[in-house]
């Protein structure tokens, strides 16, 4: 790096200081992990072996968990490990790899909602043409866009901030590298970066949020022409598209709508989101529809027979 930079290395303080309060979130965050990879794997494979659960929506679905599987490995294995070490720290490359992969799964995961409620919207809308419209194509051209949306808005967070000059203090106080605790440390005047990350990250997440929003308004207004199950069904469904989101997008835009400036409450707002919310997402889907209730009762059935057949053979 040069006489650009004579960083190699930041060290995270992490969520508290306090050995007794490290060994709880230790526990915690780590049943939290797990509970997050066992449920987004659970809908990742129900909906590959289920064919009750072909269709675009569940397609969509099994796409978020994916993401939602590398979002949060890319995050709380580094943070389950700090909790029990006395020095946490992170290379400078290393630092750069988990802001590149935080923000293009991230990134990748906004545009994937947005093609849910697209989704959603065609489903309740129009649910004549809605096998003609929301075709395998489409599908694979709005995961397409959604994974070049993610790279994009991820490419642009780190060309900007790999050039920075780091050539003093290397402290964070948070316990992940993300722009703001990083601009924090940059030896220069970073007012144009900062007014950057507002339009790459947080407009992003407030015209994408305002978008959904009015989406699920009109996809609620036209229920009114539905029978009273077809309007339970469809709440239903919105319902946990319209969590998902809230819980998402409401901790971002605080996070990166606002001017570079790092608050003591920043990194536990930011646990909400990395941490939280891919475990929340999973329970949401699954404990508020029907369809995937029904087939994770099959699949669980179906293995239990096997099992039996498997212990009468012996």
């Amino acid at each position: 790096m040069g006489e650009r930079n004579n960083v190699t290395e930041f060290v995270l303080l992490g969520l508290t200081q306090d050995p007794a309060g490290q060994k709880v979130l230790f526990v915690m965050f780590l049943l939290i992990y797990i509970v997050t990879m066992v449920g987004n794997l659970l809908i990742v494979l129900m909906v590959i072996a289920s064919p009750s659960l072909g269709s675009p929506m569940y397609f969509f679905l099994a796409c978020l968990s994916f993401l939602d599987i590398v979002y949060s490995t890319s995050i709380s294995p580094k943070l389950i490990m700090d909790l029990l070490c006395d020095e946490k720290s992170i290379s400078f490359t290393a630092c750069m790899s988990q802001l590149f992969i935080e923000h293009l799964f991230g990134g990748t995961e906004i545009v994937i909602l947005v093609a849910m409620a697209y989704d959603r919207y065609v489903a309740i809308c129009k649910p004549l043409h809605y096998l003609t419209i929301m075709n395998r194509k489409v599908c694979i051209i709005l995961l397409g866009f959604s994974w070049v949306g993610g790279f994009t808005h991820s490419m642009i967070q780190i060309l900007f901030v790999f050039n920075l000059p780091f050539c003093g203090p290397n402290i964070i106080d948070h316990f992940m590298c993300d722009m703001s605790p990083l601009l924090g440390l940059v030896c220069t005047d970073t007012y144009f970066i900062g007014l950057t990350l507002i339009a790459n990250g947080g407009a992003m997440c407030i015209v994408v949020f305002i978008l959904l929003i009015v989406s699920y308004g009109i996809i609620l207004k036209s229920l009114k022409n539905y029978s009273q199950e077809g309007r339970r069904k469809a709440l239903s469904t919105c319902s946990s598209h319209i969590m998902v989101v809230t819980l998402f997008f409401v901790p971002c835009i605080f996070m990166y709508a606002r001017p570079v400036y790092n608050f003591s409450s920043d990194k536990y707002i930011t646990v909400f989101y990395t941490v939280f919310t891919p475990m929340l997402n999973p329970l949401i889907y699954t404990l508020r529809n029907s369809e995937m209730k029904n087939s994770m009762q099959k699949l669980w059935c179906t293995l239990l027979t096997m099992d039996r057949i498997r212990l009468s053979c012996y």
